[in-house]
């Protein structure tokens, strides 16, 4: 148990299922509409040294001549140029930032949840069925798997320090501090015990450049689940301590991939996904 343990979350994909028009259909999948939505959260044992480590990182980078007039470099583009965002970083770019990753070792551990959207949908289609005046909110989604994240029996400690990525430019921390509430109360249903005292930071990447990192473990496992493309999952996977598909598997409780126990094309896309793979695109 750590006295302070300090933890970082985002979100990849999107939660939204259905069109903006009243009653229309599920458009999980369409183009500008994930098959997945995935809340990770990153816990780090020094974040001030790493914090300072991870911005002369970003001047290094920013200050190399061979980078000299990308367009992602250049500030008004408000890419790189501000902070480490793995979509919008050059391959040259994400192998340096993978690579200093790499090296932080024990400092770091990444844990992540993930909900197949079209399942949700199909649920909440059946639920407007049997309710007429039933509404689906996207923050449902987002705080529910906040909740899930932190129920979970992972690093212990007498104090958290929880940092999380602002949603829409709303400062929802009242919501938040609920979604961690109503964690804790599943977790002392589950063990017997209530945690330590939380503590808890609204923020953006720009600000608190951790969150660049947590988009980096997010966005390997994004590129797994959404593009059947495992080579950077394989990568982190030593650092990455838990990831919860909650809709594969048992319907009660999941799947659990953790330790030699990993995530495979075969184990989560056992049919044909050879054939379905897609070819990334860099």
């Amino acid at each position: 148990m750590s006295d302070h343990l300090y933890s970082y979350v985002d979100e990849a994909g999107d939660p939204v299922l259905f069109g903006k028009k009243r009653g229309s259909g599920s458009i999980v999948g369409n183009e500008g509409c994930s098959q997945y939505f995935i809340m990770g959260k990153l816990e780090v044992h020094d974040p001030d040294s790493f914090s300072s480590e991870l911005h002369a990182l970003h001047q290094r980078i920013l200050n190399d001549p061979y980078f000299a007039g990308v367009p992602s470099f250049q500030p008004e583009r408000k890419k790189t140029a501000l902070g480490f965002h793995a979509n919008a970083d050059l391959p040259e770019v994400r192998f340096q930032v993978y690579n200093f990753l790499q090296e932080q070792k024990d400092n770091l551990r990444f844990h992540a949840v993930v909900a197949d959207k079209r399942i949700i949908a199909t649920e909440e289609i059946k639920h407007r069925e049997t309710d007429s005046s039933a509404r689906y909110s996207k923050v449902f989604l987002y705080d529910g798997l906040i909740r899930s994240l932190y129920s979970k029996l992972h690093t212990l400690s007498d104090d958290y320090h929880v940092c999380i990525a602002r949603l829409d430019k709303k400062d929802r921390r009242n919501a938040l501090r609920q979604a961690i509430e109503h964690a804790e109360n599943d977790f002392e249903s589950k063990f017997g015990f209530r945690r330590g005292i939380w503590h808890i930071e609204v923020s953006n990447p720009e600000k608190t450049n951790v969150l660049q990192v947590v988009d980096y473990f997010l966005w390997a496992v994004q590129r797994f689940y959404e593009r059947k493309e495992d080579r950077f999952l394989n990568l982190m996977w030593s650092q990455i301590g838990e990831i919860h598909d909650l809709h594969l598997g048992k319907r009660e409780s999941g799947t659990f991939f953790f330790g030699d126990n990993m995530p495979t094309l075969e184990n989560v896309f056992p049919r044909n996904w050879e054939q379905k793979k897609k070819k990334p695109r860099i």
